[in-house]
C-alpha cells in the first residue's frame, strides 16, 4: 500500500550540476520502490527539471542557497539531506540540518569545521555523512576493505598509494589537452592551490602549490601512462584508514600524459589566480596573456618560451584561443575567472561524448616474512554524455548511503565518513550491481 504524501521520507538534493544526473536517476527509481518524495533544488529551476524527468516521486523547488531563511524552510521539510553545493556552503547546511535534527550527507572533503559539529549530531541522533562520491568516497569504500581484510590475516601494511581521475574516454579524446569537464570546472581552475603533505618511505613530503603539477609520478593503468599528482592531505588518512604502521602514504589525481606540464605553464603564468580582480572588459584573451607576462618587446611565443621550451605545450596554448584578439565578455573577474570562460567552451563535453574514471590502489604488505602486493583498479566509461561515470560515481554511493540512512538499516550518528564495514560493504554489494567494480591482482614479491 502507498503512504499518504504526508507520511513519505522525504529527500532534498541541494543542486543540480553536472555531478547530480545519476543520483537523481537513481533516488527517482528507489523513491517508486519505497514510496519517497525527491526535492531537486536549485537556483537554475530549468536545469533542476530536466534532470527529474517525468518521475511523479521527484519535484524541483527553486532555491538561491544562500538565503538562510529560505533554505531552513526547505531543509525542515524534508527527512535527509543531500548538498551538492560548493564546499563552502556545507557547514552551513549541517548548522540548519543540525538545529532540524535532519541527516545530511556530501561528497567533500570533511573539514575541521565540520569535525566540531560531531558530539552535537549525535546528541540530536543525526549522521552527517562526509567524502561519501567518488574521491573521496568510493576509494574509502574499496581501500578499506583490503586494508581489513589483510589486517584480518594479521598482515602488516607498509605502502598504500592511491590514485583517480576524471578523464576523457579514448575515442572522444578531441583535444590536445585530452580533457573534458565532466564535474565543476571551478574545482578544476582552482585545483593544486594547496600545499600536499605526504608520506614516503618514512620520510615526511610537503610539495607547496607552485610544484604541484611538476613533482608528478608516471602511472601505468591497463597499458596507459597517466601523470599523478599528490593530493592535499594524504597523512591525515593514515589514522582514519588504521595504517599507523605504514611507511609511504599518498592519494593522487590522474591525468592524461603531459597534462601537468602544460597546465603548470598556464599556473606560472597566474591564469589560475584568483586573489584579485580586474576589469577584464574591455581586455582580449591576447591582451590579458600579454599582461600576465614579464614585459619586454618580444612576441607572445618568444616570451612564452621563458615558461616552457615546448612547441607543444605553446600549441595548446593557441589552440584554448590566449593569442586570440577576442574581446573578454567578463566584467570585474580574476584570471581564474577568465580561464574558467573559456575552457567551459574548449573542454566542454559534446553530446554523444563519453567520460571515465580511472581510479587505481596500491597496497604493499608483509604477510609471514613475505611481501605482497595488491593492485586494484576501476575504469569505468559514462553511458551517456549526461549519465556520465563522474555522475555515476559521485551520484550513486550518496543515493545508496541515503537509502542505508533512511531505511535504517545502518544506524549512525554524528559526523563520519564511510570507513565502517556497516558501510563499505552494503554499498560495495549494490554499486556492483551498476558494474562499478574493481579489480584486484595479487603478487608476491
Amino acid at each position: 500500500m502507498r503512504h499518504n504524501y504526508y507520511m513519505r521520507k522525504k529527500i532534498l538534493v541541494l543542486g543540480a550540476g553536472k555531478s547530480s544526473s545519476y543520483l537523481i536517476k537513481y533516488l527517482s527509481e528507489q523513491a517508486f520502490e519505497n514510496d519517497w518524495q525527491i526535492t531537486i533544488a536549485d537556483s537554475d529551476i530549468k536545469a533542476a527539471q530536466k534532470r527529474i524527468g517525468r518521475s511523479k516521486f521527484t519535484q524541483a523547488a527553486w532555491l538561491d542557497a544562500s538565503n538562510l531563511n529560505a533554505l531552513t524552510k526547505l531543509v525542515g521539510l524534508n527527512h535527509l539531506v543531500i548538498s551538492l553545493l560548493p564546499p563552502h556552503m556545507h557547514l552551513e547546511v549541517a548548522k540548519i540540518c543540525l538545529l532540524n535534527r535532519k541527516h545530511l550527507i556530501t561528497a567533500s572533503y570533511l573539514t575541521d569545521e565540520m569535525k566540531a559539529l560531531h558530539k552535537s549530531a549525535e546528541r540530536a541522533g543525526i549522521v552527517f555523512l562526509n567524502e561519501c562520491g567518488l574521491d573521496p568516497g568510493i576509494d574509502h569504500l574499496s581501500a578499506k576493505k583490503i586494508i581489513d581484510e589483510v589486517h584480518a590475516q594479521k598482515g602488516s601494511i607498509l605502502s598504500f598509494k592511491s590514485y583517480c581521475g576524471g578523464l576523457i574516454a579514448p575515442d572522444y579524446d578531441t583535444n590536445p589537452w585530452h580533457y573534458k569537464f565532466t564535474w565543476n570546472p571551478r574545482n578544476v581552475v582552482l585545483a593544486g592551490q594547496q600545499t600536499a603533505k605526504y608520506l614516503e618511505n618514512g620520510k615526511l613530503q610537503f610539495i607547496p602549490p607552485q610544484r604541484i603539477f611538476t613533482q608528478t609520478d608516471k602511472i601505468k593503468i591497463n597499458g596507459v601512462i597517466y601523470d599523478g599528482y599528490a593530493n592535499r592531505d594524504s597523512l591525515s588518512y593514515i589514522n582514519t584508514y588504521n595504517l599507523q604502521h605504514v611507511t609511504t602514504m599518498l592519494r593522487g589525481t590522474l591525468r592524461s600524459s603531459g597534462f601537468c606540464e602544460a597546465w603548470d605553464v598556464l599556473v606560472k603564468i597566474g591564469f589560475t589566480d584568483n586573489s584579485y580582480k580586474l576589469n577584464t572588459s574591455k581586455l582580449s584573451y591576447s591582451e590579458l596573456l600579454e599582461a600576465l607576462m614579464p614585459s619586454n618587446n618580444k612576441s607572445i611565443k618568444k616570451r612564452l618560451e621563458q615558461f616552457t621550451n615546448s612547441a607543444e605545450i605553446i600549441s595548446q596554448l593557441q589552440w584554448l584561443g590566449l593569442f586570440d584578439n577576442t574581446k573578454i565578455s567578463l566584467r570585474e573577474s580574476s584570471p581564474a575567472d577568465v580561464l574558467q570562460q573559456l575552457l567551459e567552451k574548449k573542454w566542454k563535453l559534446e553530446k554523444g561524448d563519453l567520460d571515465m574514471i580511472v581510479m587505481q590502489h596500491l597496497i604493499q604488505y608483509k604477510l609471514k616474512g613475505k611481501l605482497h602486493l595488491i593492485t586494484s583498479t576501476l575504469q569505468l566509461e559514462g553511458e551517456t554524455d549526461t549519465l556520465t561515470a563522474m555522475s555515476k560515481t559521485v551520484g550513486l554511493p550518496l543515493g545508496i548511503a541515503a537509502k542505508l540512512i533512511l531505511e535504517k538499516q545502518v544506524n549512525l550518528k554524528g559526523v563520519i565518513i564511510p570507513t565502517l564495514p556497516v558501510l563499505y560493504q552494503p554499498m560495495l554489494e549494490e554499486l556492483a550491481k551498476y558494474d562499478i567494480v574493481f579489480k584486484e591482482k595479487h603478487t608476491q614479491k
